[in-house]
């Protein structure tokens, strides 16, 4: 088996406590095949991707708050490899150092629709009962006009969640952490002739709600973070391994 170099954060990365501890015998595994998730994390770190192969058929009705939607996928994402690798095949780890410690990265992102406010006070309030759609990638280019046309002149919000599982050398199982992002993005008010010429590109078919991108000419503004929309919130997300490593003793501990 290839071996693959040990030295997981690149030399121009900020000299932070988590990139530091990350610098000692640990390797990030992003459990994504996404490439703008893997051109976002590799601004600072040189991680491998390990796909999950994961099945998303949950239900969006299962879940009573539409954000636990992309945290519970991502989290079934990032444990379907961890177990993949550690317990079902761990012949087949990465040629590293015995000591090296693994950290599982996952993310899923969603759109959601943004319901409008009312525009009178008979209205005021009912907004608040009215579930958002869950728009993920669309399942064809006509979808994808559809869920464009719906956005379009308006607003919609994204939606990121993203899971870190981490085993501890001294105890069983595997922590995981969760967090989530969210971003709101303002469509401008486009002639159809523009959302069908991007349709036709079909590059909104790989993409939540269809967009980014070129897609990014069809938006007016973002209220958030770029990246989260893109697909992984790098701010937020380097901000969460900061807070791992100053309040969970274990995380990333060598035994």
């Amino acid at each position: 088996m290839a071996s693959v170099t040990n030295k997981v954060v690149l030399p121009h990365a900020l000299k932070t406590p988590a990139f530091t501890k990350l610098s000692r015998n640990k390797r990030v595994v992003l459990a994504s095949a996404s490439p703008r998730r893997k051109a976002i994390l590799i601004t600072f770190l040189v991680h491998l991707i390990i796909p999950s192969t994961f099945e998303e058929t949950s239900s969006h009705t299962y879940y009573s708050n539409v954000y636990e939607y992309p945290v519970a996928t991502a989290t079934e994402k990032a444990v379907e490899v961890y177990e993949r690798l550690v317990h079902d095949d761990p012949e087949n780890l990465p040629d590293l150092p015995f000591d090296t410690i693994f950290s599982f990265v996952s993310a899923d992102t969603v759109v959601l629709s943004r319901i409008e406010p009312a525009t009178s006070n008979l209205g005021a309030g009912l907004e608040h009962d009215i579930r958002p759609e869950i728009l993920e990638k669309p399942t064809s280019k006509a979808d994808n006009l559809r869920m464009l046309l719906d956005m379009n002149g308006r607003s919609c919000e994204v939606v990121t969640g993203v899971s870190v599982v981490f085993p501890i050398p001294t105890a069983p199982g595997h922590p995981i952490k969760l967090m989530d992002e969210r971003s709101v993005v303002y469509f401008a008010d486009n002639a159809v002739s523009w959302l069908e010429a991007y349709v036709d590109k079909g590059e909104g078919l790989d993409r939540a709600g269809g967009f980014t991108g070129l897609g990014g000419i069809l938006i007016r503004k973002v209220d958030g973070d770029w990246h989260n929309v893109v697909g992984f919130p790098a701010a937020a997300f380097f901000k969460f391994l900061e807070i791992l490593v100053e309040e969970q003793d274990d995380f990333l501990a060598v035994d």
